[in-house]
């Protein structure tokens, strides 16, 4: 991590100075139910299963408190908690970094705590690192957005895996699933195309928190179960949406800007394994789409369909940066019109159907990432043949079905 990359975390050094008073105040009300995190519920425990450990917590810009101080900072600054270490995910656990990129290993400069990077470690090399960092027990709290690829789900996964190695203990503090936990969507992944972007079989739309996801993982996939406990919410229900927590949005990610990014997330980020831009380097990334060449013919198109509670515009764009980098190409941007009709999948999908019949220059990845996207050669080989979204969605349905199965026995909330 280089010196210029530290004076951007400089200004939050003020931040550890400040005390813990309101941490664990009251959430506002929402429909007669009050919303805690498992942050908030932790602290208004007094850190209790935290007591007599060294503490660890792999975290990034999302893990603040409804006043939205940092909870490294506020944990930091109380003495009800031995905090001695802090690990960082992909983008960094102060989140400077691009998509691929992390921090690397420095001393946090607003709280003096040594900072380990996780990003792309896993296994032994991975419990290496916390029996480095002399931790006892291994605190999680993290903003997920409800989607196979993204990968914190899957920094979790590999945390649990390294903290078993390590013999250390394991907690989880849960967040909202964003887009709702109502239901599982997609393909589930085939284990041989596991990546960073899915470990296991999970659907491509999981609908779970990560406290829920954690238990799945401890129940079906580690190769041991680990020592866990998990903090849950109160006051949440699986049918709501990001804003009505009343949390702060934090990106999770650079191209994550707003929860409407999340909505149409576990679909449009598909196109990463096609020619065409999936929106990066705009204001709008995953909900503008498209390449030099295409027109309204495909904005068109996917109207057609008459997906619910979805419409597209014929859009044109210039990205910043990534694909298409400074010119001006065609598209659609996506509109959500009806979130509780929506179904981000079977969109995506049905936006690949509809982009590879009305442009000639359509092409996947050359790596077929697609694959490792969608969890098998299925989605891919189908629309080759000529297959359109009902066909495409039709197929995975008995594995997603299963999964739902599976995935019924760890879901806490209702």
């Amino acid at each position: 991590m280089t010196l210029s990359r530290r004076t951007l975390f400089a200004t939050t050094a003020a931040v550890a100075a400040t005390t813990t008073a309101g941490t664990a105040q009251a959430a506002p009300a929402h429909g007669g139910r009050t919303l805690r995190t498992g942050f908030e519920r932790l602290a208004a425990d007094g850190y209790a299963p935290l007591d007599g450990q060294r503490v660890g917590v792999v975290t990034n810009p999302t893990g603040i408190t409804r006043d939205a101080r940092h909870i490294v900072d506020v944990m930091h600054s109380d003495d009800r908690v031995d905090l001695v270490a802090v690990f960082g995910p992909e983008h960094g656990f102060r989140g400077t970094a691009q998509a691929g990129g992390s921090e690397g290993r420095y001393d946090d400069p607003a709280t003096g705590l040594p900072v380990y990077d996780t990003y792309l470690k896993s296994g032994q090399p991975l419990a290496d690192v916390f029996t480095a960092s002399g931790v006892d027990t291994v605190v999680f709290d993290i903003q997920d957005v409800g989607a196979r690829f993204y990968t914190y789900i899957w920094t979790l996964f590999d945390c649990m895996e390294a903290a078993r190695l390590a013999g250390k203990r394991f907690v989880v503090l849960d967040r909202p699933n964003p887009v709702t936990g109502r239901a599982a969507l997609g393909p589930v992944l085939h284990k041989e195309f596991a990546t960073f972007v899915g470990r296991q079989p999970i659907a491509q739309a999981h609908g779970m928190t990560v406290a829920e996801l954690a238990r799945l993982f401890n129940g079906e996939f580690l190769t041991a179960p680990v020592p866990l406990e998990t903090v849950t919410m109160t006051g949440w229900k699986r049918s709501e949406f990001y804003d009505a927590s009343g949390l702060p949005w934090v990106p999770p990610s650079p191209n994550m800007p707003t929860p409407e990014t999340a909505l149409v997330y576990s679909g449009t980020c598909l196109f990463e394994g096609t020619n065409l831009s999936e929106g990066r380097g705009t204001t709008r990334p995953f909900e503008l789409l498209g390449a030099e060449g295409v027109d309204g013919r495909w904005a068109a198109a996917a109207n057609a369909l008459g997906l619910p509670g979805v419409r597209f515009r014929e859009a044109y764009f210039a990205p910043t940066f990534s694909k298409f980098q400074g010119r001006t190409v065609g598209g659609v941007q996506i509109h959500v019109q009806d979130r509780e009709a929506y179904d981000p999948v079977r969109t995506g999908i049905a936006l690949l159907v509809t982009a590879k019949r009305v442009w000639e220059g359509f092409a996947w990845r050359s790596d077929n990432w697609i694959d490792k996207l969608t969890g098998s050669t299925q989605v891919r080989t189908m629309i080759d043949a000529g297959a359109d979204t009902d066909e495409v969605v039709a197929a995975w349905q008995q594995e997603l079905a299963a999964f739902r199965g599976i995935r019924r026995q760890y879901l806490i909330y209702r």
